[in-house]
């Protein structure tokens, strides 16, 4: 019975994204986020004061927190772009996701090409967190209750803040104290002169491979949580593997996950509370996070994990 009813709300919650998306489609004037955006439950979170941590219009930063205003641990989220877009308030989901497990949620703007180059996009992200952590509703959970994820390049960002760990230095933040790392569909090993896109915001650096997380693999990295789609063409899996693989052969803490049938964007999207049934993305990450605020050494993998591990 508690399955049919589950189905049931799931399908009248389908019911709703679709003809809300007929209604988008007709008006031609709606995104794939401002739809997710629109139907989302707002009784999970109370949004705080935008905060700046730069004079720089970008550098800005929205926090969401329970309903309940008690906040277990906070989740700083940086979203994806190729590094030369994306904007803090199409990525509500990820507060209402989280908010709604007793998570505060950050998520920060940060600048992007052509204003500004790497490693401008780090420098930033790192003067978010520090500025959370004197942020007086949050300052007691920073970086010991801190956790640091991303998509795409949003998740290069996060795992670079983990492994290279002079950004949050510079900045005050003790990289080794952070609770976890997530990373979502995250490019970790690739050829800066491949595609024009990455040219532009990484071809000045020699060599090439300091730009990259797998350089700077290290054994004692906070623990890494890499989830990637099977059918993710823009980012191979392949890279979440190989970096995962590799601290795991220093004796590091790292995992991986792939999902079938997802690819880039579908894996990010199934954060939404509403999308949830596309994969279990939203909970793989609680599961993670979960065993990491209870002390566990180990990261936690789901029985059915061992497929999606295999795959190469």
């Amino acid at each position: 019975m508690a399955t049919l009813k589950r189905d049931e709300e799931q399908l009248r919650r389908f019911k709703r994204i679709v003809l809300l998306l007929l209604f988008c489609l007709f008006l031609q004037a709606c995104s794939p986020l401002t739809l997710v955006d629109a139907t989302l439950p707002e009784d999970s979170w109370k949004q705080l004061e935008p905060v700046d941590y730069g004079a720089d219009p970008r550098q800005k930063l929205d926090i969401y927190i329970p309903a309940d205003g008690d906040p277990k641990a906070l989740l700083v989220f940086f979203y994806g772009g190729s590094w030369d877009s994306g904007e803090r308030a199409d990525y509500r989901f990820v507060a209402a996701a989280f908010t709604a497990a007793g998570y505060a949620v950050a998520i920060p703007d940060y600048r992007l090409y052509p204003q500004v180059r790497y490693p401008a996009f780090l420098e930033d992200s790192a003067e978010a967190l520090a500025a959370l952590a004197a942020h007086p509703e949050l300052g007691v959970l920073v970086p010991e209750r801190t956790f640091i994820a991303g998509h795409s390049a949003g998740a290069w960002i996060s795992v670079m803040l983990a492994l290279e760990t002079r950004w949050l230095r510079a900045s005050g933040v003790d990289p080794d104290g952070l609770a976890g790392v997530v990373g979502i569909a995250g490019p970790y090993d690739f050829d800066p002169a491949r595609y024009r896109s990455t040219r532009r915001t990484f071809g000045h650096v020699e060599p090439a491979s300091l730009t990259q997380p797998l350089h700077f693999a290290r054994k004692d990295a906070p623990p890494l949580l890499l989830l990637h789609g099977a059918e993710d063409t823009t980012v191979e899996p392949v890279d979440s593997r190989l970096l995962a693989e590799r601290i795991q052969a220093m004796g590091g803490r790292a995992d991986y996950l792939f999902y079938d049938d997802i690819g880039h964007l579908r894996i990010v999207g199934a954060l939404a509370p509403q999308l949830t049934w596309i994969a279990p993305v939203q909970a793989d990450i609680l599961s993670f996070m979960e065993a990491r605020l209870a002390g566990a050494d180990g990261l936690p993998v789901r029985k059915d994990s061992a497929e999606t591990r295999a795959m190469k």
